[in-house]
């Protein structure tokens, strides 16, 4: 059986928000530690996931674990 927090099912997202324009920035589903399944991403998703890592500090604020919205 396998434990809830790492089961994915898309249960929580991994949110990176812009620091200067309000509603805007990448979520990305992920387990309930923030854990990112790349090879689960498609091509332009996981593009998007690095230069998002990439951007922390710069255009976008460090990412914060979120329930997924339904």
């Amino acid at each position: 059986m396998q434990d809830a927090r790492h089961a994915g099912g898309g249960r929580f997202c991994l949110c990176f928000r812009s620091l200067f324009d309000r509603g805007r920035g990448y979520a990305f589903p992920c387990d309930a530690d923030g854990r990112v399944d790349l090879d689960g991403l498609s091509d332009c998703a996981r593009t998007n996931y690095l230069y998002a890592r990439a951007m922390v500090g710069r255009e976008l604020a460090a990412p914060a674990v979120e329930p997924a919205q339904p």
